[in-house]
């Protein structure tokens, strides 16, 4: 977080950027300005997202900016004087402390914007998963969405592509590539052979060694058993129960 300081006090100045510095890393300042003048010009030209704010200076009243220019972030107000507190809390004020302010006191008002809380931390992205598969058959190309695909099948040096409606594409990825880049909301590895759609799985039966065997919806040409291996059995069963 990028921030201005409006104050004319040199002595204030340094020890407010010292407080914050043993308060929060995350406030980085980023600009100061010393008159209602320069503030001005300063705020219009440095981005920023809060403000720390005298309430007289050199040449006026800091009140005076938000008649000059359009202030939108929060400021935390740092005067010697109390009478102006109601004024400042209509003029985007968030807290205002009275100088010479203790270190709670400039953290409290800090702890305000939420810096030091965990939820200030940006959401990660949610991942993306492919919806489409361009496949060929013979000179032509067509794309074939995820959610018209049977299972993938591994054979050989191969990997196959089979369909709801039973057609069958070869496509050039491996079983590993492909299962990090389908929903696992929808497919699953059961194998080192198969990947499959939970729309193909027909009838499970247990097998041997605690093992799942599923019939698959179309059959694979092949006539291959679809058997979930004794490893990932655990994981097959939460998976099919989420």
């Amino acid at each position: 977080m990028k921030a201005i300081i409006v104050e004319d006090e040199r002595l204030s100045i340094i020890e407010l950027r010292h407080t914050l510095t043993e308060i929060t890393p995350r406030i980085e300042i980023a600009a100061v300005a010393r008159s209602v003048d320069e503030a001005a010009d300063v705020i219009r030209n440095t981005p920023h997202d809060l403000i720390f704010m005298d309430v007289h200076l050199g040449d006026g009243n800091s009140f005076d900016l938000f008649d000059m220019i359009d202030i939108n972030v929060p400021v935390i107000f740092i005067t010697a004087y109390d009478d102006y507190a109601l004024k400042a809390f209509r003029h985007k004020g968030i807290d205002y402390l009275l100088k010479p302010f203790s270190r709670d006191d400039l953290q409290r008002a800090v702890d305000k914007l939420g810096l030091l809380a965990p939820l200030s931390v940006p959401s990660p992205e949610p991942p993306s998963y492919q919806e489409r598969f361009m496949v060929s058959i013979g000179s032509k190309i067509r794309s074939v969405s995820v959610s018209e695909i049977a299972y993938f099948m591994a054979d050989g040096k191969y990997v196959h592509l089979r369909t709801l409606d039973g057609n069958d594409y070869i496509v050039d990825q491996t079983l590993s590539a492909l299962s990090s880049r389908l929903s696992p909301a929808q497919f699953f590895q059961i194998n080192r052979k198969f990947i499959v759609n939970f729309d193909a799985i027909g009838e499970m039966v247990r097998y041997s060694n605690n093992r799942i065997k599923i019939t698959l919806s179309p059959p694979p040409a092949d006539e291959s058993e679809s058997i979930v291996s004794a490893d990932r059995v655990q994981e097959f069963r939460r998976w099919l129960n989420r």
